[in-house]
């Protein structure tokens, strides 16, 4: 968000000597100072909108007043080229996981200054930067303040008929605010994803790891739908689901293993046939995890009883390469990809962040189809707090909410695209070039929108070629543009 700054310059004008300004003593008076105001900057006619973002801060999506024209020229300069006839996916938004932590703090702001926060981060007007998409986790994750799930019970007791199931505990938080959002942005998309089941369906009867008893399948499924059905009572549309978040991973508090062929028999025997009997449109997603094993999305796809109550796989990329989301849509190109987690961190840079997650999520994950970017997570506080006694202790938020609200590195890195690339925009064909990485959107208004990366540590200056005519820009070393016409 570009951030304004008044400067009010003081000048200590005195004028001596003339009738009238004389006090009894004889010396002069000093007449009453006026500041001096710089007077407003003109802007100047282009043809191409420019939002930058520098590593170095000293540009933070900031409006460029800057003249991009397009000319019939030709230069030596490298050449991004655009091309609106090449289309590719429809894109669904961009956001943040909205988590419990996330939830609270931002709660906690008084009625002011939280009316004015959820506007700018989910509004498109001003300042806003326009979230889109939303991921919201289905009982705790490690970045709420203690683990829970909707329905836990004395420890070797069941609950096979969900008679406990509640989501009582978060229309302290978490509904408040999603209401708060939805009157901003209604149509905002919003995916949930479990970090375990309630522990007395767990081989362990813990929060911490272990699996779902196979007895349990059918109840669990029943579960997904009493809290969709309990959301869309407060007003709120689950737009999908992920059967659980980061499968392979039974090392966080809370979580759950499941692996690929449990997960199939889940989503094809109880979960899809739950969901078709309740009338239920919410997406499934499967898999929810890393990159370096896409099989696992795959081997669930291959079955054709499974697949046709899946809409697609979910990926974050804290191992493996983004162009794995490729080799997964070309396996199946009619289901959809999409990218729900990537977190920045408290030890980590500014620059170096800003780089990475735009080249491989806003860019690289875009340019392997995927509908969507979510980074983790919204909001922490100066600490990184709150999260579970073993969760994520480093996890930094697009925003920190302390004594003030301040703004972090993925805040930026998401605001150049979702600002812009609205929800039903859809990729078009642009080149990379000479480390410039890109990618291309045609908007619903029928805008053009292109976000390029300087993948260097030295200035370039490029064109851009869109209809045969080509517009001049350059670029810092690591910056960030977005270009709109």
């Amino acid at each position: 968000m570009k951030k304004k700054i008044t400067r009010s310059i003081y000048a200590t004008l005195f004028l001596a000597g003339l009738a009238g300004s004389c006090s009894k003593s004889g010396t002069s008076k000093p007449d009453p100072v006026d500041p001096v105001v710089p007077p407003p900057i003109t802007p100047v006619k282009t043809d191409v909108e420019l939002w930058l973002t520098k590593g170095d801060k000293t540009s933070l999506f900031a409006k460029q007043n800057v003249a991009i024209a397009f000319k019939q020229e030709t230069n030596n300069n490298a050449t991004i080229e655009v091309d609106s006839t090449q289309t590719y996916q429809s894109v669904d938004g961009f956001g943040f996981a909205l988590t419990g932590g996330s939830a609270m703090l931002i709660n906690q702001l008084n009625a002011t200054d939280k009316t004015a926060l959820i506007q700018e981060l989910f509004g498109t007007d001003g300042g806003g930067i326009g979230i889109s998409y939303l991921r919201v986790t289905l009982g705790a994750s490690d970045l709420s303040a203690v683990p829970f799930t909707y329905d836990e019970i004395t420890t070797g007791i069941s609950d096979t008929e969900l008679k406990q199931f509640s989501i009582d505990m978060e229309k302290k938080d978490l509904i408040p605010v999603l209401k708060m959002i939805l009157a901003v942005n209604p149509n905002i998309k919003i995916l949930a994803s479990p970090w375990t089941a309630p522990t007395w369906m767990k081989d362990n009867q813990g929060y911490y790891g272990g699996s779902l008893k196979k007895e349990y399948y059918g109840v669990y499924a029943q579960y997904f739908v009493k809290y969709i059905n309990a959301m869309k009572a407060e007003g709120i549309t689950i737009d999908a689901i992920t059967p659980q978040n980061e499968p392979l991973n039974a090392y966080n508090n809370p979580s759950m293993f499941m692996s690929s062929a449990d997960q199939k028999i889940f989503v094809r025997d109880n979960l899809g046939p739950a969901f078709e009997s309740a009338g239920l449109n919410t997406k499934i997603l499967i898999y929810d995890h890393n990159l370096d094993h896409p099989e696992y999305a795959t081997d669930i796809l291959r079955d054709a009883a499974a697949a046709k109550y899946i809409d697609g796989s979910a990926f974050h990329l804290y191992g493996g390469n983004i162009s794995a989301m490729s080799a997964v849509h070309d396996a199946a190109p009619n289901k959809n990809v999409y990218f729900t987690e990537q977190a920045t961190f408290g030890n980590g840079s500014f620059d170096g962040d800003l780089k990475w997650h735009t080249s491989n999520l806003i860019i690289g994950a875009m340019r392997n189809w995927s509908r969507n970017v979510i980074e983790w997570n919204l909001a922490s506080d100066p600490k990184f707090d709150p999260h579970t006694v073993g969760g994520c202790d480093a996890c930094q938020g697009a925003i920190t909410v302390g004594t003030s609200v301040s703004r972090n590195v993925s805040y930026y890195i998401v605001a150049h695209a979702s600002k812009f690339v609205r929800p039903g925009s859809v990729r078009i064909g642009s080149t990379s070039v000479n480390d410039l990485q890109s990618v291309a959107y045609k908007t619903p208004s029928g805008k053009k929108v292109l976000i390029v990366l300087n993948n260097t540590g030295s200035t370039l200056t490029f064109n851009i070629r869109y209809n045969n005519k080509l517009a001049a820009s350059t670029l810092a070393g690591g910056a960030v543009g977005t270009y709109l016409w």
